[in-house]
C-alpha cells in the first residue's frame, strides 16, 4: 500500500504568544465560498478566491492579486544544417504572463474550528434557557 503524509510544525515548543482564537463566528461569516469551474474545464467545485481571503486567512494565500511575472518563450527556433551545425540562433523573446495566487484550504481548519466551538457554546446556552423557561 501507499501513503501520503502533509505534517506542519504543530509542537508547543516551538510557539509563543499562543491565544485562543475569540473571533471565530466573525471571521468566517466573512468568507464568500464559491461555486465555480476552471476555464475550459466542466466540473463544478465548491471553493473560494484566493483574494478574498487573504485579509482573513493571510497564511493560507500564495501569491498576490493580480500579479504578473516575465517569460521567456521562444520567437523562432534555431536552425541548422544537415550537418547539425547551427545556422541560425534562436530567438528568444519575454512576455508578461498572469502569476496565480494559490490557496492551502488546511489552514482554514483551525478557523473553522474556533467557529463551531463558539456556536456550540451558543446552542448549549440557549438550550439551557429553554429548558429553565421549560421546567
Amino acid at each position: 500500500s501507499t501513503s501520503v503524509a502533509y505534517q506542519t510544525s504543530s509542537d508547543y515548543r516551538l510557539k509563543e504568544n499562543v491565544a485562543d482564537m475569540v473571533d471565530g463566528i466573525d471571521r468566517v461569516k466573512q468568507l464568500k465560498p464559491v461555486k465555480f469551474n476552471f476555464i475550459d474545464e466542466d466540473r463544478i467545485l465548491d471553493g473560494f478566491l484566493a483574494h478574498e481571503v487573504s485579509d482573513i486567512v493571510p497564511e493560507a494565500i500564495g501569491g498576490e492579486k493580480d500579479a504578473m511575472k516575465d517569460q521567456e518563450y521562444e520567437v523562432s527556433p534555431a536552425v541548422y544544417n544537415e550537418e547539425g551545425e547551427l545556422v541560425t540562433e534562436a530567438v528568444v523573446g519575454t512576455r508578461s504572463v498572469p502569476d496565480y495566487q494559490g490557496i492551502d484550504q488546511s489552514k482554514l481548519v483551525p478557523l473553522l474550528t474556533a467557529a463551531l466551538q463558539e456556536a456550540v457554546a451558543k446552542i448549549e446556552v440557549l438550550e439551557a434557557r429553554v429548558a429553565t423557561l421549560e421546567g
